[in-house]
């Protein structure tokens, strides 16, 4: 053991030196950006612009002012955009001195072109009574709701949802109960059962077994 502890202290010094000069590389590297976007004909800020960092979820805007502030790394490219001016890109430069960099960021109006509307108005009076009328108003939550409650749906609903797990526990439960009562003999048919023939003639009109397809 003693004679390894002089490898493993070195290996530590080297891993702490090695460690030491990664973290003043990341340091060197991190550069506080800061500056005002104004525009380019009469030097007013602009406010809420998009200042992002590319290739990155990373951003902020100005503030009413035109001023911004962020933290950024060197060779960085930025991007200054603006719903009604025209996008510009800074790359902050790689050999830049020290850890903070200014600018003063001008943009130009940009003009920006929407789709076409067309107004028309209604021929007649009782043509915009007539498709006001007729309009196809969207169900709401409360409509949805009691359509879901309707018997034929809660019915159809029935047939085509599966059981959950408590469900399906309990029909297994009812089979085993069922298997166990009759072992030994044979169940009893429903056919002579009057209940069962009364179900089935009420299943009938109602149409249940009517072709879905």
């Amino acid at each position: 053991m003693k004679k390894f502890l002089p490898l493993l202290l070195l290996f530590a010094v080297g891993f702490t030196k090695q460690s030491q000069a990664q973290f003043e590389t990341v340091k060197d590297s991190v550069v506080q950006l800061y500056g005002i976007v104004m525009t380019a004909d009469s030097l007013v800020g602009i406010p809420a612009v998009s200042i992002t960092i590319r290739g990155s979820n990373r951003g902020t805007i100005t503030n009413d002012q035109g001023v911004f502030s962020i933290v950024v790394l060197k060779g960085d490219q930025i991007e200054f955009t603006h719903v009604s001016y025209k996008p510009k890109t800074v790359t902050i430069p790689k050999n830049l001195e020290g850890n903070q960099h200014s600018v003063v960021q001008l943009m130009v109006e940009d003009t920006t072109y929407l789709p076409v509307t067309i107004i028309k108005p209604r021929p007649t009076a009782q043509q915009f009574e007539r498709d006001f009328v007729k309009t196809k108003v969207p169900d709401d939550d409360i409509e949805i709701a009691r359509q879901n409650n309707d018997v034929a749906k809660r019915r159809v609903l029935m047939k085509s949802i599966p059981g959950d797990g408590k469900e399906a526990t309990n029909i297994q439960l009812s089979n085993i109960a069922n298997k166990a009562t009759y072992r030994g003999q044979i169940p009893p048919m429903n056919i002579f059962n009057p209940a069962a023939w009364s179900e089935f003639i009420q299943a009938w009109k109602r149409g249940d077994f009517k072709n879905k397809n």
